[in-house]
């Protein structure tokens, strides 16, 4: 009988890709989301989608009492900025929603979690790239909201409740090569969905922030990686965890990095059409270069991204315009 997977927010922009490659690899899948972000287009017809908060935990319990076998959790938030601002609605929602993912698990005896971390549990990397052996430091409160959920998973397992897995994704870019998933963002706040919402009119022109950094073209340099190689990860991680294998963390990203400057001049190749942009003072907090060591993900997981020409991640997402 195929297991049966939870994924917490499963409609929104990674969730529904996760989706999509445990269906394609034979899971039963379960979408739990309250569609705050999410979009039931991205919901495909195999899937199973229960209407429902993290918060409630009395509709979570009944949805995780559904012989559920292992979970996806990716319903946070994720604005920095906001977390900043308003660090209520972040320390409710993801850190009290994700402890009401685990009692909800622990109630129904459900033992494997895959997490959906991030690398802002770092902070301001000290070397690059950036390995699992980095000092932890949050710099944002977004960034300790992650740090807090993956020490109460970390908890819960050295108290034999679970295993998990905390993947710290790097930029998670692209969409399906296949146009099956087709939700946008909502109000997007990374730089990819921007560029694309400039190079198809919705809006009028973008911002980058700095241009006078530490780098080849005074630009930051970060690590993109492809959304569909986040997805395969996670249900890999999955099958290792149902191996009965220990807990572990570990980084998501290509290992290559990539200016800003590269990404936009990268899209106006692809799309055929110069973008309107200006330069603007850096945002605070930002660091010259932030790349990931992904050697460990290989090493747990055999996993190794097949996305990593930033041309190739942009037509992924061009083409669901044209």
């Amino acid at each position: 009988m195929a297991k049966k997977i939870l994924v917490a927010g499963g409609a929104g922009y990674i969730g529904s890709h996760v989706q999509k490659q445990l269906l394609e690899e034979g899971f039963d899948v379960l979408i739990y989301d309250n569609l705050s972000s999410g979009d039931k287009i991205n919901i495909l017809p195999d899937a199973t989608f229960i209407e429902g908060d993290i918060l409630d935990t009395a509709s979570l319990n009944k949805a995780m009492s559904l012989d559920i076998d292992g979970v996806v959790h990716l319903a946070a938030k994720k604005a920095v900025g906001e977390s900043m601002i308003h660090p209520e609605i972040y320390a409710e929602n993801n850190i009290i929603g994700a402890i009401n993912i685990l009692n909800a698990m622990s109630k129904n005896n459900v033992k494997h979690i895959v997490f959906s971390s991030s690398a802002a549990v770092y902070g301001m990397p000290q070397y690059t790239p950036i390995d699992e052996n980095h000092p932890i430091n949050p710099i944002n409160y977004y960034g300790y909201t992650k740090l807090a959920i993956e020490q109460n998973m970390a908890w819960y397992a050295k108290l034999g409740k679970l295993n998990y897995a905390a993947l710290r994704y790097f930029n998670a870019v692209g969409y399906a090569a296949d146009k099956s998933i087709t939700g946008r963002e909502r109000n997007p706040q990374n730089l990819m969905p921007i560029i694309m919402e400039v190079a198809t009119g919705k809006r009028e022109k973008f911002s980058i922030f700095g241009n006078d950094y530490n780098t080849p073209d005074g630009t930051c340099v970060r690590d993109y990686v492809h959304v569909t190689d986040l997805a395969k990860a996670h249900t890999t991680a999955m099958r290792k965890l149902m191996t009965g294998a220990e807990s572990f963390a570990l980084n998501l990203g290509t290992g290559k990095g990539t200016s800003v400057k590269e990404i936009v001049d990268a899209t106006e190749k692809v799309i055929g059409k110069k973008l309107n942009y200006n330069y603007a003072p850096r945002r605070p907090g930002d660091p010259d270069l932030l790349t990931a060591k992904n050697d460990k993900a290989f090493e747990v997981l055999g996993w190794s991204p097949q996305y990593t020409d930033p041309e190739d991640i942009i037509r992924t997402v061009w083409n669901l315009e044209i």
